[in-house]
């Protein structure tokens, strides 16, 4: 039986504090944590486990060797892909227990095939301050995570 319970992937993050907060979000909802390498920090630096606090038993973490390997195992109806480049809001979407919200890495999001291939599957945080190019990905993935669970919870 597939895992009912929400995804937060993270493919390629850069900055520890941000994995760290979302790692300690996910554990406080109940949510897993794909982490798609190459990382830009090791698992074991001090940022990432202090951003953590002492709730990392609490975390249920996937490592993928890539973000091929992690696509090439997933149904493709559960995946949501975070962007700028899109003008679909993350409120648009019907989430369901299972999805996989996936946000790129801070400096460069996504890959753009990857965008393209998936266009349909796109969603943004819309934002009203055009010189603001994005939010941090901590927030970001609280403020859609919290979407879903609002959608698949009582």
């Amino acid at each position: 039986m597939p895992d009912s319970a929400l995804h937060i992937v993270l493919v390629e993050p850069e900055i520890p504090p941000n994995t760290g907060s979302i790692a300690r979000l996910c554990g406080a909802t109940d949510t897993v944590l794909d982490l798609v390498h190459p990382l830009g920090f090791q698992v074991d630096d001090k940022h990432l486990k202090r951003a953590g606090l002492d709730y990392w038993p609490q975390v249920r973490i996937n490592h993928w060797e890539n973000f091929e390997t992690f696509l090439s195992g997933q149904d493709e109806r559960c995946l949501f892909f975070l962007t700028t480049k899109t003008t679909r809001s993350y409120t648009e979407a019907r989430f369901a227990p299972g999805d996989m919200l996936i946000f790129g890495k801070e400096t460069k999001g996504l890959p753009e095939d990857i965008l393209t291939l998936y266009s349909d599957r796109c969603l943004t945080i819309p934002m009203s301050n055009p010189h603001i190019r994005s939010l941090n990905l901590a927030m970001s993935a609280g403020i859609v995570l919290y979407e879903a669970l609002r959608q698949i919870r009582p």
